[in-house]
């Protein structure tokens, strides 16, 4: 699931491409992808864009009128830019939003399709669907393990609640426990002041050294290569692999769609 770094370069991207044009069209190949019925779909169109912000993990485009497209691609949900009309995919495609420069399109892989699209009216519109998790660049430390500490969870699990912390998922979480060498079934009441110190830096290096990794690799043109597992990860998505720390191999812990990938001796001793 695309998180903060990835969602963080895709609207810089939208930005440079859609700010201040007019979307003429919106086209929807799959109609579960609307969640919303009011207001209709139609009034969007013939709207200019005038703000794009991030939500959680949802990208918000704002339309004049207070209007307000939100897309969630969910895990498989995927962008993609081309200069002029296009058509939807009939295998993957899910939407395709016309614009007076070019087509922004929405396409999903695999059977189970979970990417949605609400419009929605004004910021309650939008405070209705924000899960309440804390922007971690807007915070201090105290603030921080304030949220952390709300309950007595895992790190992994913490971490990745949206109505904790904001935007970040199984992958970055990954990345940032590896980076304060803290197991990811540690309780959060059980850290100590020097291990919550530790995990707010990372927390905040790891996002913005991704975001930098992300932006370089995308230049002036679009992210189509957006996955949770790339090259340069230290941990997620490396089961087996060697540690870039130690060289221990690296260890996962699996559960539903999901996974933990940790290197046993950086942080679990072993």
């Amino acid at each position: 699931m695309p998180e903060f770094p990835d969602i963080t370069v895709y609207i810089e991207a939208l930005e440079k491409r859609i700010h201040g044009r007019t979307l003429q069209r919106v086209q929807l190949a799959s109609p579960f992808l609307l969640r919303t019925a009011v207001p209709p779909l139609s009034r969007v169109e013939g709207r200019k864009v005038v703000e794009l912000r991030r939500l959680g993990k949802r990208i918000c485009i704002g339309l004049e009128e207070d209007l307000w497209l939100v897309l969630h691609l969910m895990i498989a949900g995927r962008l993609h830019w081309k200069e002029g009309t296009t058509k939807t995919s009939k295998t993957r495609g899910l939407a395709a939003f016309e614009f007076n420069n070019g087509s922004l399109t929405l396409t999903e892989a695999g059977s189970q399709k979970r990417a949605s699209l609400h419009v929605v009216e004004g910021e309650a519109g939008l405070l209705n669907l924000d899960p309440g998790g804390v922007e971690v660049f807007e915070i201090d430390l105290e603030r921080f393990v304030g949220m952390l500490q709300s309950a007595n969870h895992t790190l992994k699990r913490a971490l990745t609640d949206p109505r904790l912390f904001s935007g970040i998922g199984n992958a970055y979480s990954d990345e940032i426990l590896f980076e304060a060498q803290l197991s990811p079934i540690k309780l959060t009441q059980k850290l100590t002041v020097a291990e919550l110190e530790r995990l707010y830096v990372a927390t905040r290096s790891t996002l913005v050294l991704w975001v930098e990794r992300l932006r370089a690799e995308t230049g002036e043109g679009f992210p189509e290569k957006v996955t949770a597992f790339r090259e340069g990860m230290a941990v997620h998505g490396r089961y087996k692999q060697a540690c870039p720390r130690c060289g221990a191999k690296i260890q996962r812990i699996r559960y539903a769609t999901n996974e933990t990938n940790y290197c046993p001796v950086c942080q679990t001793g072993g």
